[in-house]
């Protein structure tokens, strides 16, 4: 069970089984597995033989980009994932629909990107009780997340991490290296890294999974 008062730690963007045990192995919470146009794509098969091999207390969050309920449906329940993350636009009574169909153990992540609408936008989500966490990431024209691109901690923190939301769970550009500053500006429930521990893009440098992980638990409790 996770410590209630650590900074919850997921590893993203794994496309094989040793990148996701080495997640596991160093002490992460969770692991990701995107389902989107990405280098880091998996199809749902490859991600249910990846989990069906990994420990039980490791959380599986499924990454999906304007996705159907249908198609998040099929994927949790035939990738053996115990959560997902929701990127752009999805209809409001999405995170409910997911409940119902999936119960209420699902951790269900809406993700908003940073900038002028962030604050509103999660205090709107922050309103629903069918949302766990929210993620704030960054983005660019062509990508909505795995942009490796950290966006302005200090703005943040006053704005979107300042706002009294729910569980905020900081992304963008994080690394081994920068994680312990990032936590300490702000302050957040959870911190999520692909890019910032990959050797190249859909694979994982085993060092900068170990450093990252024991980074952002060195930074103490939340």
């Amino acid at each position: 069970m996770t410590d209630a008062s650590r900074i919850w730690v997921k590893i993203c963007g794994n496309t094989s089984l040793g990148d996701a045990m080495l997640a596991a192995e160093a002490g992460a919470d969770a692991v990701g597995f995107v389902f989107a146009s990405s280098p880091r794509r998996v199809t749902i098969e490859q991600a249910g033989a990846i989990t069906a091999h990994l420990p039980g207390e490791i959380e599986k969050i499924g990454v999906f980009v304007d996705a159907s309920l249908e198609e998040i449906c099929s994927a949790v329940r035939n990738s053996g994932l115990t959560g997902v993350q929701l990127h752009c636009e999805t209809t409001p009574e999405l995170p409910a629909q997911l409940r119902r169909e999936l119960g209420s153990q699902l951790r269900v992540v809406r993700v908003v990107h940073f900038g002028p609408q962030a604050v509103e936008s999660a205090k709107q989500l922050a309103a629903d009780a069918s949302i766990d966490a929210i993620l704030v990431d960054s983005r660019t024209a062509t990508l909505v997340g795995g942009t490796g691109r950290t966006f302005d901690w200090m703005e943040a923190r006053d704005g979107v991490f300042g706002a009294g939301a729910i569980k905020l769970i900081a992304a963008g550009g994080l690394t081994p290296e920068s994680v312990r500053e990032a936590i300490a500006i702000l302050r957040p429930w959870g911190v999520d890294v692909a890019s910032g521990v990959e050797a190249v893009p859909g694979r994982k440098d085993p060092e900068k999974v170990r450093r990252f992980v024991a980074h952002a638990r060195a930074s103490g409790a939340r």
